[in-house]
């Protein structure tokens, strides 16, 4: 059986050439998925270059933008749904040696499990992260694997992230805790932490005037992020993953005028995210 990695790139004309060569593209039992979506620079170009002609490495040109909207197509559209796992990772990340055969590994070793974590390795705040994602069995969006079971019943049942939601890793692991049910049918034991499998991401630095404008963008969609997850919450503890809607804009009437800006801070980035949310209506 087969492994497929989906690697979402959204504008990583500079990150992709060396997120692909950290990763063992010569295996043709891997299908390498780089899902180039709503970008006008030259990340296709740059990783149709780093493919170099390998056919189990596919570039796609995606038009429309979103990473929710772009796993419903890789999950929907691009799968065959007999998958023994299914990595996703983004593309300015690159992958430490070995991480691919440690996802797979472990959840073959765990057959109860659904998902399967990898670890921030760099960054002041790793050694946090890393605690938290054992303690509360969470799911980064830079490096994550799904059991190929699990994939083909998301396929069955037709569930789909809501195409505008900020982050695909929260709502996934819910699921995954879940087994597709609402939340109390959670249980800690169907998400795993990989210690042998991890990611190293672009770090912010004063050096890099780049890094700062890239910091506002995500404290932005973080606070959207926040501001959706209670949305999603209330859906996954009453009805379940089949309550979705296709945009959780569609519910942004009834639940912004009970939004309120965090205190201090924080705050600042909330109201741009509230504005971008009364936007989007």
């Amino acid at each position: 059986m087969a492994v497929a990695v989906a690697i979402f790139a959204h504008q990583e004309e500079r990150r992709i050439g060396a997120c692909l060569a950290s990763l063992p593209l010569d295996r043709p039992d891997t299908y390498f998925h780089v899902l180039v979506n709503g970008t006008t620079d030259a990340t296709v170009a740059r990783a149709t270059a780093a493919a170099n002609g390998r056919a189990n490495v596919i570039v796609h040109d995606i038009k429309a933008g979103g990473k929710s909207r772009t796993w419903n197509h890789m999950v929907h559209g691009l799968l065959t749904g007999t998958e023994e796992a299914v990595i996703f990772m983004d593309g300015d990340a690159q992958i430490v040696a070995g991480s691919i055969d440690a996802l797979v590994a472990d959840l073959a070793a765990n057959p109860q499990a659904n998902a399967s974590a990898g670890m921030p390795m760099n960054g002041r705040m790793a050694d946090f992260y890393r605690r938290n994602l054992k303690i509360e069995g969470g799911l980064f969006g830079d490096l994550y694997a799904l059991s190929g079971p699990f994939v083909a019943a998301i396929r069955a049942r037709g569930l789909r992230l809501p195409d505008d939601l900020i982050g695909d890793d929260g709502l996934v692991a819910a699921w995954a805790h879940t087994n597709l049910a609402n939340d109390a049918d959670w249980q800690h034991g169907r998400v795993l932490a990989c210690d042998a499998a991890g990611f190293l991401c672009e770090q912010v630095s004063l050096a890099r005037p780049s890094t700062w404008t890239m910091q506002y963008k995500r404290l932005i969609s973080y606070s959207v992020r926040f501001f959706q997850n209670r949305i999603v919450s209330d859906i996954m503890t009453r009805e379940g993953p089949d309550g979705l809607p296709p945009r959780l804009a569609s519910l942004y009437p009834d639940w912004l005028p009970r939004y309120r800006p965090r205190p201090g801070l924080t705050g600042w980035f909330d109201r741009k995210a509230l504005a971008r949310m009364r936007k989007a209506l």
